[in-house]
């Protein structure tokens, strides 16, 4: 039988041994030695003892002894209910949903809030302690390619169907607002859910592919698996995309290629360098047609989707070999595999040649899903933090009575709520896009906020996370705590489902292919709500400040214009996070603006506007986007490399 033990902070037992070792009561209780037998260790009652219960007793004893010197000692941080204790969720959820649903929403997450501390939490940390082996062999040399996870995980899946995690986004008995039901309770679910969150990022993904797709007859059934409430039926999709040539350069580095077969479907060959969720039922893949004189169409438009299931009904692998699992810094609960695809069935769902466009839903939502785990994240060791700083004492006083520790964490909290309120933005408008009730405007600025989100978010986690760690001292280092495991989960935010370049890259794409609609409507969506809170006398500075950043992108917009594509790229990240700051202080004061708003709503918006709003604005007047600059950045980073001295 498996036992394991809950970190410090995450085990009210831990706690309670603690107290029995140091504080002895009258009569101790009693203890179970190996095998099974119990001994009652009450002290001073004469009793005849084994030498294996002796020695019991001593080592209960021992600490004892060093009593009158074990002067310096920690209390855990403890957390309640996280919906309870999360205002800014609870305050964000009453302003925006209609009263009789708030009423429903408000029930089911504070009761799901339970069961992520009674039942969820224990899993999760299950989940990191056996990660995922892999048996190649059979004990007779037959070659099995099985990928085991532990019981924990697989109880994670049921859960996530019995909570409807993937459901609610689709069966829409909340409309326009069943998305931010959705994400409220993933959120609540992603720091306590063991790596989970992954596998249904891609599960909603696919979900949300097929449903593009019109659900399609042959798409049904797993449709249907996809979005079920009955854990026995509950599927989750991978999403196998990088091969060996390339991350995101999918169009370059795709090199599986799919032949048709006499009954219609295709048999897929190739090699899929990174599976994230490699025991999932289904995925959706991209491939290259080969057509009748046996060849294949390069680049983006020679890529098409398909589906397929990854075992079939004996649950033997569907023609795919496993080379490996990654050995990663991080979601080490998470089986992320390499696999060889040696003729893998498989149906086309797309237009042949418009897997890209196909895709692209999934990219959306799994993009989100980041969000929200960066957000979460966030908030998770904010809150450790916090209550830390409750407990500890350090010279002399509690660390919430040392202003500098709290200005700490107060600049933390401000970047998580600018975050949050960033993340409702998207999951507000994806819920008007699916709910056929959002205007040209409002997917227009989906189209923008979502790559815009997701790498400035993921920046700012793992900034956050590092800096909250830091908070506990030498604690925050100790595996045990369960803090180390946070702040790798959380370093791989910047890098899945496209880097921060990648994403910058993107996000001038959505300004070209709209041919710049997407910043009218960027800007005016910006200038509407500040309206709103210009009459207040308190959020005066904030909104100043932003109306100034903004008119420093539109000067930066027009002068970048005329300076070509160069100039436009060397400023992508820059530009990326200038929109990120400018719509997140914007949130912010809109929220401060709002009836029955806090000081603290108000203070949140004021801090987070203090800070360089277009950064784009400033180094455009450094000249750090010239052509010459570019080369200046080459001769820096290369300078003493043989490549570089053989170039110059």
């Amino acid at each position: 039988m498996f036992t394991y033990r809950l970190p410090w902070w995450r085990s009210s037992g831990t706690w309670k041994l603690w107290q029995s070792r140091h504080f002895p009561p009258r009569v101790w209780e009693r203890c179970q030695l190996p095998g099974g037998k119990h001994v009652n260790t009450t002290v001073g009652q004469g009793q005849q003892v084994s030498a294996q219960e002796k020695q019991l007793l001593e080592d209960l004893e021992m600490p004892l002894a060093r009593r009158e010197t074990e002067t310096l000692f920690q209390e855990q941080p403890e957390t309640g209910n996280q919906y309870l204790e999360d205002a800014l969720l609870r305050s964000y959820l009453k302003t925006h949903l209609p009263p009789k649903i708030l009423e429903e929403v408000n029930q089911d997450l504070e009761r799901f809030g339970n069961r992520l501390l009674t039942e969820i939490r224990p899993l999760g940390w299950e989940c990191e302690l056996n990660p995922p082996v892999f048996q190649q062999y059979d004990a007779w040399g037959q070659r099995v390619d099985r990928i085991l996870t532990c019981s924990a995980w697989r109880r994670m899946k049921e859960i996530a169907a019995e909570e409807g995690l993937i459901a609610e986004a689709y069966e829409r008995r909340y409309s326009n607002w069943s998305r931010l039901h959705q994400a409220a309770k993933l959120y609540l679910f992603s720091s306590y859910s063991g790596g989970f969150s992954c596998p249904l990022a891609m599960t909603d993904g696919a979900a949300k592919v097929i449903e593009s797709l019109g659900i399609p007859g042959s798409l049904k059934n797993a449709f249907g698996h996809l979005t079920t409430r009955d854990p026995k039926k509950f599927w989750t999709s991978g999403q196998w995309m990088t091969e060996r040539r390339g991350g995101s350069d999918v169009a370059n580095g795709t090199e599986t290629v799919a032949r048709k077969q006499p009954d219609g479907t295709y048999h897929l060959s190739g090699f899929k360098w990174f599976t994230s969720a490699a025991d999932s039922d289904m995925t959706l893949t991209l491939a290259r047609v080969v057509d009748a004189e046996g060849q294949v169409k390069q680049g983006s438009s020679g890529l098409s989707l398909f589906f397929l299931k990854v075992r079939d009904e004996e649950g033997k692998l569907n023609n795919i070999q496993v080379q490996r699992l990654k050995d990663k810094l991080g979601t080490r609960q998470m089986a992320t595999a390499e696999l060889w695809l040696n003729g893998a069935k498989a149906e086309l769902i797309s237009a042949e040649g418009r897997g890209v466009a196909s895709i692209s839903n999934m990219l959306n939502i799994t993009r989100i899903h980041n969000v929200i785990g960066a957000v979460a994240s966030m908030r998770r060791m904010i809150s450790l933090s916090r209550e830390y700083a409750r407990r500890r004492v350090a010279f002399g006083k509690l660390l919430k009575d040392h202003p500098l520790h709290v200005q700490t964490i107060a600049r933390m909290e401000v970047q998580a709520r600018g975050a949050f309120l960033l993340l409702m933005e998207i999951i507000r408008l994806l819920g008007l896009v699916e709910t056929t009730m959002a205007s040209e405007e409002d997917q227009l600025l989906l189209r923008l906020l979502v790559p815009v989100a997701k790498l400035y978010t993921g920046k700012q986690a793992a900034a956050v996370v590092v800096e909250a760690m830091e908070s506990f001292g030498g604690q925050g280092y100790m595996e045990d705590t369960g803090l180390p495991v946070i702040v790798r989960d959380t370093l791989v935010l910047p890098i899945w489902e496209g880097t921060t370049n990648i994403l910058s890259l993107d996000v001038l794409r959505s300004l070209t292919k709209s041919q710049g609609q997407v910043m009218d409507v960027f800007f005016s969506t910006v200038q509407k709500k500040l309206e709103l809170a210009s009459s207040m006398a308190k959020l005066e500075p904030p909104v100043k400040q932003t109306r100034d950043a903004v008119s420093s992108l539109a000067q930066f917009i027009q002068a970048a214009g005329s300076k070509g594509a160069v100039t436009m790229e060397l400023a992508a990240r820059d530009f990326s996070y200038t929109l990120a700051r400018i719509y997140a202080g914007t949130l912010l004061i809109e929220h401060a603006a709002r009836p029955g708003a806090s000081s603290t709503d108000i203070s949140a918006a004021q801090r987070w506007c203090q800070q360089e709003l277009c950064p784009v604005a400033r180094e455009l007047q450094n000249s750090t986007y010239e052509a010459e600059e570019a080369l200046a950045d080459s001769a820096l980073v290369y300078e003493g490399s043989p490549a570089c001295c053989s170039r110059l």
